[in-house]
């Protein structure tokens, strides 16, 4: 599977009172690394909207898994890749590493459940959920 890795400057605004990352803010950089893995695949979000006739691919289900903590001025990597494509929905893994003298320490663990959606055909003030093309599967699935 194609995989992106970004790296993340920890802000003193992403922290809360004890100095370590408010876990919603995880939840904000994975939204934003996946999609940094679309860029990566070959289209920015308005040109996957537009190309496929979507409304986006929203999150349906997420959670994390919080090893070690980060604080102001951490530098941690997000590396983010799709783990299984259904019909119409796919799952992202994203896991979090801070640089260590003898490499990488995973930190954090996030999964997210996303669906391909679109504007309901009967009904355009509501979505429903599309196969998700070919193109996109084949470019996300490349290694």
């Amino acid at each position: 599977m194609l995989v992106n890795r970004r790296t993340v400057r920890i802000e003193w605004a992403d922290c809360d009172m004890a100095g370590i990352v408010f876990y919603p803010r995880y939840f904000e950089m994975f939204d934003t690394s996946t999609h940094h893995l679309f860029e990566k695949a070959g289209w920015k979000k308005r040109e996957l909207i537009r190309e496929f006739d979507i409304v986006g691919y929203p999150m349906v289900d997420t959670r994390g898994k919080f090893l070690v903590p980060s604080t102001a001025g951490d530098d941690i990597i997000i590396e983010t890749q799709v783990t299984e494509f259904r019909k119409s929905s796919f799952d992202v893994i994203h896991k979090v590493f801070k640089p260590d003298p003898q490499g990488e320490v995973l930190a954090i663990e996030g999964y997210e459940t996303r669906v391909w959606v679109a504007k309901h055909p009967e009904d355009p003030s509501r979505i429903k959920s599309r196969p998700i093309p070919e193109e996109v599967i084949r470019r996300l699935s490349a290694g």
